[in-house]
């Protein structure tokens, strides 16, 4: 991929606030509007997607995702146990959408990490 673009090299930094922005949007949003974690998360791996089609050489850490991707698994199956077993459900009606907001983030960035590894990986180890 030697023969990028010059408009994709010139435009896409400048859309990368835009596509960031907007998926934040989605994972702050999604419990009230449809939308939500996953698209969230997908519409910010399209970040790293298009940064190795503009720059496929720029070094990528995936062993650094995929120990974070591990630790969000555990903190989205720990952090509903917590919540009902402390029986915040019922007392709290504010923290409902605070859980909501926090689950909709912790969602959006699992999906960020594992889209992005499955990309690398197909591009890395499958296109030889």
């Amino acid at each position: 991929m030697t023969n990028n673009s010059e408009i994709m090299k010139r435009i896409m930094p400048l859309m990368y606030p835009l596509i960031i922005l907007f998926g934040i949007y989605l994972l702050m949003n999604g419990h009230m509007t449809p939308g939500g974690g996953f698209q969230g998360g997908a519409v910010l791996t399209s970040y790293f997607i298009i940064q190795y089609l503009i720059q496929p050489d720029k070094e990528m850490y995936l062993s650094r995702i995929i120990i974070l991707e591990k630790v969000l698994f555990l903190l989205i199956i720990l952090l509903p146990c917590v919540y009902l077993f402390y029986g915040l459900v019922n007392n709290y009606d504010i923290l409902k959408v605070y859980y909501m907001i926090l689950m909709n983030g912790l969602i959006g960035i699992k999906v960020f990490c594992g889209m992005t590894i499955i990309f690398f990986r197909f591009v890395l180890f499958e296109s030889r």
